[in-house]
């Protein structure tokens, strides 16, 4: 019975509206903060939990008046609407029955790197990234680029963004991975088209005190900024390179001329690092049968092809393929991939589910 299946979810709604309030939890800045999160991941069903007991009330008290003489008619109009409605609203709360990930309303880093292809590779980690911030605006979401360092002819040799908004890694968190593009590079002159890679990592970015760094496991490198820049470029040591010893995790900042706000960057994009690395570690120990998680983040994966002589976009995880890759590109409309990767994926876990 729905009915009883969703009862839980709106007891722990509930319970955690007593516990908000409590003395204890609101002089504990974590704990606040993830049962906040919590709360916010179950509005949804309790909103549509509200909605289904109300349509089945309503579906009830139109069934007792089908005898009426004078009401019958008019109940009869009124369930032809309400018990198709009561089967969309059952279909979409299973759909939020599903386990959620707690990451999903968090903003993200995106990390982009050329791999096979040289300066090929470089120009495409430009373009797709130019894609994926007009997605982002589609969106109404904020990019902001932490760190870049930028390819020999144009584009990037690896470039960070810090992306902001309302379930942007609900939707971007699959595309992590290798994406190959095939292609006649500008600099071929035969015409040849060349396979090239470049590899997406998407990580949530955390709060400061959901990860904790020991200061002595860290050796801090300040240096004179390099390439490209303004007048503060070889000038002044800005530059800071921060080297994780335990994990050997490294990350470099110099976008900034203020020394201090590259070092508060570069820690940022350390965190995020650290706690994508607790996930995988927390995957792998759950042992879990993972394969319907389309998108675990894991960059050694190829998930996509983009085949620009043929106008063609496929991704490999669920045999998609799409002719329209220049208007996704152009447009920055990944949702006609995006959407597909997420029913999969909700199918996959009600499978499991049994729902």
């Amino acid at each position: 019975m729905l009915k009883e299946k969703l009862q839980p979810f709106l007891d722990r709604y509930n319970e955690i509206s007593e516990l908000l309030s409590s003395p204890e939890i609101v002089s504990d800045i974590k704990k606040m903060t993830d049962l906040s999160r919590e709360q916010k991941s179950l509005e949804q069903i309790k909103e549509k939990a509200e909605e289904y007991f109300q349509v089945c009330q309503d579906i009830d008290d139109n069934k007792e008046m089908l005898e009426d003489k004078e009401l019958g008619e008019l109940a009869k109009e009124e369930l032809k609407e309400l018990e198709p409605r009561k089967t969309e609203i059952e279909e979409e709360i299973k759909v939020l029955m599903l386990p959620r990930d707690p990451n999903d309303d968090r903003n993200i880093y995106l990390e982009m790197r050329a791999g096979t292809g040289g300066d090929e590779a470089a120009l495409f980690v430009g373009d797709l990234f130019k894609a994926y911030v007009r997605y982002a605006e589609s969106k109404g979401w904020k990019v902001e680029i932490v760190s870049a360092s930028e390819g020999t002819i144009d584009g990037y040799k690896e470039i960070i963004a810090l992306i902001k908004g309302e379930g942007a890694y609900s939707r971007l968190k699959h595309e992590g991975g290798t994406h190959r593009v095939q292609r006649v590079p500008a600099t071929e002159s035969q015409g040849r088209v060349h396979t090239s890679a470049i590899t997406v990592a998407v990580m949530p970015e955390v709060d400061d005190v959901e990860i904790e760094i020991n200061d002595n496991d860290l050796k801090i490198d300040v240096m004179r900024s390099s390439g490209c820049g303004g007048q503060s470029v070889n000038t002044t040591d800005s530059a800071v390179r921060i080297t994780h010893i335990p994990t050997g995790i490294v990350v470099t900042n110099q976008d900034q001329k203020s020394q201090h706000k590259n070092k508060d960057k570069a820690m940022k994009v350390l965190k995020a690092r650290l706690y994508e690395l607790e996930m995988q570690k927390k995957q792998e120990e759950e042992g879990a049968d993972r394969k319907s998680q389309v998108g675990t983040g894991d960059r050694s994966g190829r998930i996509r092809t983009y085949n620009y002589p043929q106008n063609r976009i496929s991704d490999h995880r669920i045999n998609l393929t799409l002719y329209r890759l220049d208007a996704i590109m152009e447009g920055g409309l990944f949702d006609e991939i995006i959407d597909p990767l997420i029913a999969h994926y909700q199918s996959e876990q009600m499978k499991e589910a049994g729902l």
